[in-house]
This record gives structure tokens, sequence and C-alpha cells, in this order.
């Protein structure tokens, strides 16, 4: 696999969507589309997971029964994988680009079995408004 010169051992990671039909939804990406659960946390009426869509890249999906749809799309945000998680906040942060969500280390509290997933993370906005995620880990 190429790297990244900047993110390293980098990449696409995931894109996340919200939902209020948890079935409908679940039965698209992962009955029709044949997405499988790599990691599934907190309990309806917020229910979260990770789909792999097949390669190790992952759709996210939060529930929110109080959506009503993004006037631009579903789309919250999508995230790049990196090995030089603080390099890269310190780059974006030198090129002009704001900061949401710091640098910080998050564990997620799986409900679907292989227990608490360590990631360390950041968020920024894109040149466009778009939401951005940076995240290292070594579980997905």
């Amino acid at each position: 696999m190429a790297t990244n010169p900047v993110l390293g051992g980098g990449g696409f990671h995931h894109a996340c969507v919200k939902t209020r039909d948890w079935d409908a939804t679940m039965r698209f990406y992962r009955d029709t589309l044949g997405c499988t659960e790599k990691i599934a946390w907190r309990a309806a009426p917020q229910r979260a997971v990770m789909l792999d869509a097949g390669d190790g890249n992952y759709l996210e999906v939060f529930e929110d029964l109080a959506y009503t749809g993004a006037p631009n799309g579903a789309i919250l945000h999508f995230a790049l994988r990196t090995t030089r998680l603080d390099a890269v906040a310190d780059r974006v942060r030198a090129a002009g680009f704001k900061i949401t969500v710091e640098p910080r280390d998050v564990t997620i509290p799986t409900t679907n079995g292989p227990g608490p997933v360590p990631v360390r993370l950041f968020f920024c906005d894109g040149p466009n408004g778009e939401s951005i995620e940076f995240l290292q880990n070594t579980l997905t």
C-alpha cells in the first residue's frame, strides 16, 4: 500500500451519515450492499455503527430521531486515516484552517464484542465548510 507523504500510512477512513430510520439504513447498507458491522456503540435511540465497505473503508452511521436532513445531504463529515495525527494537526493549523475539535484520545465503548476501541482524532473545517476528521488507530 502506498503512503501519503504528509499523512503517512493514511488515506480515506470513513464518511458519516445521520439517520432517523435505523432499520432502513441497516437494510440498505448492511443487507443490500453487503457492508459488515465492524464496531457498534451506544444504544437506541442514539446508536452508532461503523460498517466496513469491504476494503477497510467505512461508513459510520449515527442514529438521530430528530434528524430532518441537511440542506447539502446527509454526510456529516469524512475522515482521513493518518499515522501522524499531531503533526497533521500542526500543519492544518499552520495553513490557517480552523481546528474544530483539538487532537484528543477517545475510547469508543463498543456494544458488539470487540471491546473498547481507542482512537486519536481531531476535526477541522475544510476550505468549503466541509467537516474533516483525522483518525489514528490500529483497530479500524
